[in-house]
């Protein structure tokens, strides 16, 4: 087994889901009733075997450095490789840079100082669990430069930002074009690529000698003649949370049993912060139904067809269904949630009817006293 590195690059779009990601980055936005994005792809890389990690941050990040501390939970607080967080370059002015490479060129002397052979670049909003190993043999066996994962479902090429990915008949890479008005087929990049890390330093170099600042556009589209991409077809369950839409969406989506039987157990078991908190508290007059309730919830009212996080109390007479409830959040008697997401710390007095759209829910933002 050739040795491997990961990379998780934060430069990540957020336009379309900025009602979460307002005070955090979108690596930070919980997700499942205990998770945050990043938990995904930083278990599925050590549950391959990597045991050296950085993660290129971006900006926003005070939640994502609180959750990952010294990355013990994902057994990385190790004297040699570990978790490294990477800081993001800026401009003089203080602003955040277009593209990634700066990010990467600030960091050279990190990649270059790893002792492994080869890279895996992932970004941190595909919600799947992969086995990465398989990947790296897949990329061994075609004797690629760089290898593309990708995935066929319909619901990811449809919904930018995306990349879409052609293949030949031996699955390699012929064209990839980022948000093309009409798509070639159903292959969308999951935004994860091994390549040996030498080649990596070569890209970067390359794009920054020449003023060029995007890493898949100008290190790896641009280069698709002179290198050997291949692709890895995916077929296991991916979401990409991308938009508020489709955050709620794959939120619902882990209702049903066989979904997070496969993303949570299908490679690994997906590692997050621990938190020693008591068990549900299930009070006279409460109703769950088809619901997550994560450690730490009081519930005295009616929870249907939801998720709720840690420490949230929904208090006799309320109606929580269809819906999303983080941590700590206060539901007050006979108040009515439908369609809705409450960010952590939401206190929701008496009363009050809350009720969105199943594909525009109500976003009440953190901290928020109604």
């Amino acid at each position: 087994m050739a040795s491997l590195m990961g990379i998780i690059n934060l430069h990540e779009p957020e336009e379309r889901i900025r009602e979460l990601t307002r005070h955090r980055s979108l690596a930070a936005v919980p997700f499942g009733g205990r998770y945050r994005l990043i938990d995904f792809t930083l278990s599925n890389m050590v549950n391959a075997g990597i045991r050296n990690v950085g993660i290129l941050l971006s900006d926003k990040y005070g939640a994502l450095l609180d959750h990952l501390k010294n990355g013990k939970e994902w057994d990385l607080d190790r004297r040699k490789d570990g978790l490294f967080l990477l800081p993001p370059a800026s401009h003089h002015s203080g602003g955040q840079v277009a593209g990634d490479i700066p990010n990467f060129l600030h960091n050279l002397d990190y990649i270059l100082k790893s002792r492994q052979e080869y890279v895996i670049i992932s970004g941190s909003n595909m919600i799947c669990n992969m086995d990465y190993r398989d990947v790296l043999d897949y990329h061994l066996a075609k004797k690629a430069d760089i290898t593309v994962v990708y995935s066929e479902t319909a619901g990811l090429a449809k919904c930018p930002p995306y990349t879409n990915v052609v293949t030949d008949g031996d699955n390699r890479v012929t064209d990839m074009a980022v948000n093309p008005r009409t798509p070639n087929g159903d292959k969308a990049s999951l935004n994860m690529y091994i390549m040996a890390k030498e080649l990596l330093v070569d890209i970067i170099d390359h794009c920054a000698s020449r003023g060029r600042e995007d890493f898949l556009r100008d290190g790896i589209i641009a280069q698709l003649d002179s290198l050997a991409v291949y692709g890895y077809p995916y077929r296991g369950y991916v979401g990409e949370i991308n938009s508020l839409q489709n955050y709620y969406k794959h939120s619902m989506e882990l209702l049903n049993p066989a979904v997070w039987q496969e993303l949570f157990f299908r490679s690994g078991l997906i590692h997050t912060k621990v938190k020693h908190e008591a068990p549900v508290r299930y009070l006279e007059g409460a109703v769950v139904k088809n619901s997550i309730i994560a450690n730490g919830c009081v519930i005295e009212g009616t929870v249907e067809n939801s998720i709720l996080f840690r420490g949230v109390h929904v208090q006799k007479g309320a109606v929580v269904r269809d819906s999303i409830v983080m941590q700590k959040s206060q539901i007050g008697p006979n108040v009515l949630l439908q369609y809705a997401i409450l960010d952590k710390d939401v206190q929701v007095s008496e009363g009050k009817h809350l009720i969105g759209d199943s594909n525009y829910p109500i976003v009440i933002h953190k901290r928020a006293r109604l």
